[in-house]
């Protein structure tokens, strides 16, 4: 049987408030997510625990029986983690989700930057795509999570449960191989058709071309031969000669200034993009908390790398 400890406690606080909406409130997390946790007990303990017919809810026969059992597990595991972790949680590392660019190339200069101003910061770090970071973050499986905003492919976050930090601006321009004369081997001004290397339907930078590309003439004359939902393998692909693609900035600078790789465009044809640190409000861990306030005491240019 696979159960959750948050799963327990999920229950109990819903056998207080006999409400999804204030138990969720509780727990800090959304109320979504609450439900499914729910659910997830019940599938995990076989039967139906919660009346959902009713308002407001109430505990079927078998809900009232496990939730002695569900008690006594809390109670008691809270009463040894007490013991055994003292002051503990303070120094506890902060869970970060992030965009696989932003993990390999901002990151470690923005952390490292930000630390001059705030003191030695533990933190553990995950690279995933910015759709599953948005899933990670609303259930409340991070503590933070630092990705790219755009107002015009908008990531649909409610600001007050979200809020967020603007951390640095980057653009994402359009780059591939020089010829020999030190000219775009596929460059957008013309007429020939352009091998593209694309973001993948789903990913967050690809829908931000997608929009700039929207109307544009120069959409015909695409010919996509490869698509990743990262900008590093785009790069890979660019660096092999393979065709023209839009990178951020910070991850192709060393390469544009050593003219290993050229922009295949001009400025017209730059994606803007903002780099935001979001938190859930709803969840209240004392060093998120603690580093949520000590940033806004610190000048903005700390805040960016």
């Amino acid at each position: 049987m696979n159960l959750e400890t948050k799963w327990l406690e999920d229950f109990v606080a819903l056998a207080s408030t006999r409400s999804f909406s204030a138990s969720a409130r509780q727990r800090h997390v959304t109320q979504p997510a609450f439900s499914r946790r729910i659910r997830s007990l019940e599938q995990a303990v076989g039967v139906t625990l919660v009346d959902r017919s009713t308002t407001p809810v109430d505990l079927t026969p078998e809900g009232q029986l496990f939730l002695v059992t569900a008690r006594n597990i809390v109670e008691q595991l809270n009463e040894s983690l007490g013991h055994l972790r003292g002051l503990a949680m303070a120094n506890e590392a902060l869970d970060i989700v992030a965009a696989h660019s932003l993990a390999l190339s901002f990151y470690p200069q923005w952390i490292s930057r930000l630390q001059q101003g705030l003191g030695e910061l533990p933190t553990r770090l995950v690279a995933m795509n910015v759709g599953d970071a948005i899933h990670v973050l609303r259930e409340g499986n991070c503590d933070l999570m630092l990705a790219y905003y755009d107002p015009y492919a908008s990531m649909q976050l409610d600001a007050e449960v979200f809020p967020s930090f603007y951390i640095g601006q980057v653009k994402m321009l359009p780059v591939c191989l020089p010829d020999e004369q030190g000219r775009p081997r596929f460059p957008l001004e013309g007429q020939e058709s352009i091998p593209y290397l694309a973001y993948t339907q789903g990913a967050f930078l690809g829908r931000s071309v997608r929009m700039l590309l929207k109307n544009d003439p120069l959409r015909m004359r695409l010919r996509t031969v490869y698509e990743t939902a990262m900008a590093e393998g785009l790069k890979g692909m660019v660096m092999q000669g393979m065709g023209t693609a839009w990178i951020p900035d910070f991850c192709i600078r060393q390469e544009l200034r050593e003219g290993r790789v050229v922009r295949a465009g001009d400025e017209h044809w730059d994606v803007p993009l903002e780099i935001r640190l979001y938190r859930c409000s709803l969840v209240h861990k004392p060093g998120v908390e603690k580093l949520w306030r000590q940033m806004m005491k610190l000048p903005r240019d700390f805040l960016q790398a």
